[in-house]
């Protein structure tokens, strides 16, 4: 957002910040939110880099194509199980 546009909208009250804000995360909560976000992203970007199909993504992983579809849009739990046994590193220290 322009900040001349914030700045007008801050003038009539709205207020700005961020969604762990909004939500009244903890710095715990708040960094898990990312972690998940950051393995969806890795999931779906290794993925294409390897010219896989969801589908034979999810032969792989002896699971379905509905299933990697939801890992990759954030949608599932499944995320949770791809980080356990995952040897990606998020973060600071993948670089």
């Amino acid at each position: 957002m322009k900040k001349s546009k914030q700045a007008r909208l801050q003038a009539k009250g709205w207020r700005f910040g961020s969604a762990a804000e909004f939500l009244e995360l903890t710095d715990e909560e708040a960094s898990f939110v990312e972690t998940k976000l950051a393995l969806s992203n890795s999931l779906r970007d290794r993925r294409a880099a390897q010219n896989l199909s969801q589908a034979a993504l999810a032969k792989r992983l002896n699971s379905r194509q509905s299933r990697v579809a939801k890992m990759e849009a954030r949608r599932s739990d499944g995320i949770d199980r791809f980080a356990a046994a995952s040897p990606v590193r998020v973060g600071r220290e993948a670089a």
